[in-house]
């Protein structure tokens, strides 16, 4: 048996390193615009679960990890920015306020599947308009939920955080080192 991450973050594959160093990457070409949910918490899940399901279905005698993050502002979804001023449009609204960071994490093997949402609160103080702007200026925001890194310059904007740090970049190390658990017996 063997593990496959369905996705292609470089975050992602750094923090499940920390589970384990056994593992291959094989994105899935899920269409993530065709997927809805009710709420931004089970749509992380639902994409999750797509990507891992689509990956497992070519791989059944192998774990497959699917994993999605969305940024949840206010019962807004924000994937990842189409350009800067989607980016801009983003930041602006989470400056001086919390809002919440989901991800889906999904497990397939023999048919079989378990997933769930792991949810952080972020509270970001208010950011000045010249740090957004030069922000947007490099390629930092542009792959990632909510068009931010807070292990990178969006640390500086981070007044407190309720949950797992983890989840924020992407992957719940934790929850998913359980989850993982469960399939390996």
């Amino acid at each position: 048996m063997a593990l496959i991450l369905a996705s292609g973050s470089p975050r992602r594959r750094e923090l499940l390193q920390l589970i384990t160093q056994d593992f291959t990457v094989l994105t899935s070409e899920v269409d993530e615009g065709t997927l809805f949910a009710d709420t931004p918490a089970r749509l992380a899940q639902t994409l999750a679960t797509a990507k891992a399901q689509a990956v497992a279905a070519s791989h059944p005698e192998d774990l497959v990890l699917g994993c999605d993050t969305v940024v949840d502002c206010g019962g807004v979804v924000f994937g990842k920015p189409a350009d800067e001023a989607d980016a801009l449009r983003m930041l602006r609204a989470l400056s001086g306020r919390a809002h919440k960071v989901h991800t889906g994490v999904c497990v397939c093997r023999h048919g079989r599947s378990a997933a769930t949402v792991e949810t952080t609160v972020v509270h970001f103080s208010p950011i000045r308009e010249e740090d957004l702007l030069a922000y947007v200026r490099t390629p930092e925001p542009y792959d990632k939920a909510g068009a931010y890194a807070i292990q990178g310059h969006a640390a500086l904007w981070c007044a407190g955080i309720e949950g797992c740090y983890y989840n924020i970049m992407g992957l719940p190390v934790h929850r998913t080192a359980q989850l993982l658990r469960t399939f390996a017996d």
